[in-house]
């Protein structure tokens, strides 16, 4: 699905079976799962409402400059913005400028990583770079106490990762390999390559090649370790082109245990993929890791190209890519686009463990009312207005307005004819009455019992609250 509007044929296409049975056989899961109401994100047209609401405000920040230290990077238009997303199970969304070409840069470290990990095994691997996260920027001329890089999602263990890859093949072979590899997580679509991004970041690389002879000086590198090859192969896998429709199926890969989506080729092991999640989630925004896993709690992985590759386990990927880059070298709008999607979905890994999903009960806190994309349409308005009428009891508009922004109606009724405002009434919080009236919400609205707001707030004593909802009540 993309973002613009099809034209509809004036009269019905009719297939025969035959017809059908070929046009489907790719997809057949996904009907079947969309037949019997099984697909992993149930009310996905609301998730796309959400993303075209998502991009079209997130669009307006142009905060942040593209990246300047590599001269081609530095050239492109600054304003391109896309968001794509791909789900287990195949349904997919686009937005904006999601069929323009961008190369991975540091996203590439997420599938080199992955390589060594199937063709080595993780012991071998983590002899050579570490596995913590470094606290420092991503291409910061710093080791751990072993002399080894500090992980996989840095440019010094990027480049440990090439040098562990296909050893014995030569270097046409190796490159082959890695995009074939793109390819395959990408749904079967042919990755780019560009050769003057490859060309300028090869002639401004004095950093990565001072990584690298640091890394030979502490005999870091397994023996017979082509230094200059090793360097040249990091920067043509930087330099890998794709979309971010194909990163998007890429993500939703890495998602669904290494199989992907839309194929079923199982690219990699479940075990290579738990790893490369585990250090995504530590180590994969550079120094502001923490601060990502903290506030969004999945696994991403973003470039100075502006792509960031965001994976919900076991239920979708999702792509972003925004030149603009902040002073940590990651995507602003990418930064900020899932920080608005784990402000409305139960995402962020520890929502469901700790109770903070719908639904949630006294003590809550502040993810109270965040909806879940795996649950139906009608289940998932429910849980979102019981949400918005526990936040009214708190008197918490800040979640209110939040609710609000995800389309929870304002004016909802839970199963006993109860809104907000009979709950913001009775527990006396003014400036949540002021805001659910300032909202245009009914003032009058009537509970199973007969109950008003202006009932709830006399028979609890709230004089000036009663004023003012009878004030309303008379315009």
């Amino acid at each position: 699905m993309g973002s613009g509007s099809a034209q509809l044929p004036a009269q019905p296409l009719l297939l025969t079976a035959e017809e059908f049975s070929a046009v489907t056989q790719f997809n057949r899961g996904l009907i079947e799962r969309a037949a019997r109401g099984e697909l992993a994100v149930p009310d996905f047209p609301a998730l796309v409402d959400d993303l075209q609401r998502i991009h079209q405000e997130v669009r307006a920040d142009r905060r942040g400059a593209v990246a300047a230290y590599i001269p081609q990077l530095a050239r492109v238009d600054a304003d391109q913005f896309a968001i794509s997303v791909c789900t287990v199970d195949g349904q997919r969304f686009s937005i904006g400028d999601a069929d323009v070409n961008f190369c991975l840069q540091s996203v590439s470290k997420t599938v080199s990583y992955c390589l060594t990990l199937e063709e080595h095994g993780p012991d071998t691997v983590h002899r050579h770079v570490g596995r913590e996260p470094s606290g420092q920027g991503f291409n910061e001329l710093t080791f751990n106490k072993a002399g080894l890089p500090h992980n996989p999602m840095i440019n010094a263990g990027a480049i440990m990762s090439c040098a562990l890859i296909r050893r014995g093949l030569d270097a046409a072979d190796r490159f082959d390999y890695v995009a074939e590899t793109w390819k395959r997580l990408a749904g079967g679509r042919s990755v780019g390559f560009n050769n003057s991004v490859y060309l300028s970041e090869r002639s401004t690389a004095d950093r990565n090649f001072a990584l690298g002879y640091s890394m030979r000086e502490r005999g870091a590198f397994p023996p017979g370790t082509d230094l200059l090859a090793t360097l040249e192969f990091y920067f043509q896998c930087c330099s890998i082109e794709v979309d971010a429709q194909q990163l998007a199926v890429a993500a939703a890969s890495l998602a669904n245990a290494g199989v992907c989506p839309l194929t079923e080729d199982p690219v990699f092991s479940a075990r290579t993929v738990r790893h490369c999640l585990s250090l995504m989630s530590s180590c994969g925004l550079y120094d502001f890791s923490g601060e990502f896993a903290f506030t969004i709690g999945l696994p991403a992985k973003s470039g100075v190209s502006g792509a960031l590759m965001l994976v919900v386990p076991q239920l979708m990927g999702i792509a972003i890519w925004s030149p603009r880059l902040d002073a940590q070298g990651n995507s602003v709008r990418g930064i900020e686009v899932c920080r608005r999607l784990v402000d409305c979905y139960n995402i962020h890994t520890y929502d469901l463990l700790t109770g903070l999903g719908p639904g949630a009960g006294a003590g809550a806190g502040a993810g109270a009312g965040k909806r879940d994309p795996r649950l139906k349409r009608q289940q998932s308005a429910i849980e979102g207005i019981v949400g918005l009428c526990f936040a009214a009891s708190q008197g918490d508009l800040n979640e209110i307005r939040r609710l609000a922004a995800c389309n929870v109606p304002l004016g909802a009724t839970d199963y006993d004819g109860r809104t907000a405002l009979h709950l913001a009434a009775a527990e006396g919080h003014r400036e949540t009455v002021e805001f659910l009236l300032s909202a245009g919400v009914d003032p009058k609205p009537v509970d199973r019992w007969g109950g008003t707001p202006l009932d709830d707030a006399n028979r609890a004593g709230h004089r000036h609250l009663a004023r003012l909802l009878a004030d309303a009540a008379r315009l």
